[in-house]
């Protein structure tokens, strides 16, 4: 540690994780002695912050919960974070460009040069499409499912059969730029994902529900899965390969999806594998690339890219 005051830095930093930090395991981070540790507490204390002992054979210090912190402080690591977060939050699908600008403009502003120097070389220039989702809906929904209190809300799109929607939120899940609501329909009585630009919450209900297990475990697996056709594994219901001549695949390479696979085979031919949500959508998908293919296999491709070569007979002759 180089000096007195990135040491504080380090040992504050190492305290807001909140949990308790025995006396041997700060000093073993910081690399300096339990008596070292115990004076820096007691310089933290003198600024301010509410550092509480802990007792024990080894004892141990915590931040005391619930405390009035000074202005955080935050090491080189943790500000540069701050500051690539809030640069690429356009990005994130909610509607905080503008914050977001004007608060890394303060961030930025208090950063030593060092680090306003790396903050710099960072030109992200982030797309962020064209949904918004408005910052006080993500709050207030993601308060419900922090406080486990069913939510009523419009949902733009229902029919006048269903005005408003009653849910018990489970998880808000980032992804592709937008912001979905896991939750459990009680009207449905099944898992149903809810885009939150879409949500109008109404009045707080207050009323509490007990959590149920997520399938699988893992929310932003299981909405995943959802977008995939699949009620609970990430993985595509229908998987299936095809072989295209080696020139034509390097041509398609850079529209195939994430996981897509492309293997290299001999007499300059390439196997290109893919998953949909259905066997029709896949061999739609295969077609789609504009480039002449053999069906390898399973079965359900096979029958699915047939049948897709006659409806496509029969729309032309038309």
């Amino acid at each position: 540690m180089s000096g007195p005051s990135s040491r504080m830095l380090a040992l504050l930093s190492l305290l807001q994780v909140h949990r308790d930090w025995p006396g041997d395991e700060l000093a073993g981070r910081l690399e300096v002695s339990p008596r070292t540790v115990r004076r820096d507490v007691d310089r933290l204390r003198g600024l301010g912050y509410r550092v509480e002992s802990l007792r024990g054979p080894a004892g141990g210090y915590r931040l005391e919960a619930g405390s009035e912190l000074p202005p955080l402080l935050f090491d080189d690591d943790q500000a540069v974070a701050i500051a690539l977060a809030l640069a690429v939050a356009p990005a994130s699908g909610a509607d905080i460009a503008e914050s977001a600008a004007r608060a890394l403009a303060t961030v930025r502003h208090v950063m030593p040069s060092r680090l306003r120097s790396r903050i710099d070389a960072v030109q992200a220039v982030t797309t962020s499409g064209r949904t918004r989702t408005d910052p006080d809906v993500l709050v207030m929904v993601s308060e419900a499912v922090h406080l486990h209190e069913v939510l009523r809300f419009t949902y733009t799109g229902d029919d006048e059969l269903r005005p408003f929607r009653r849910v018990e939120p489970h998880a808000v899940v980032a992804r592709n730029g937008r912001w979905y609501l896991l939750d459990w329909d009680l009207d449905r009585e099944d898992w149903r994902t809810h885009r939150i630009d879409r949500i109008t919450p109404r009045m707080r209900t207050r009323v509490p529900f007990t959590p149920r297990p997520i399938p699988g475990g893992d929310a932003a697996a299981f909405v995943s899965a959802r977008f995939k056709g699949s009620d609970q594994r990430d993985v595509w219901p229908c998987v299936g390969s095809v072989t295209v001549a080696a020139a034509d695949a390097r041509t398609i390479a850079p529209f195939l999806p994430e996981d897509a696979v492309v293997e290299s085979l001999s007499g300059d031919r390439s196997r290109v594998t893919l998953g949909s949500w259905s066997w029709p959508g896949l061999a739609g998908a295969f077609a789609g690339f504009a480039v002449d293919f053999l069906v390898e296999g399973p079965d359900g491709l096979r029958v699915a890219a047939s049948a897709l070569a006659g409806r496509l007979r029969v729309a032309s002759a038309r």
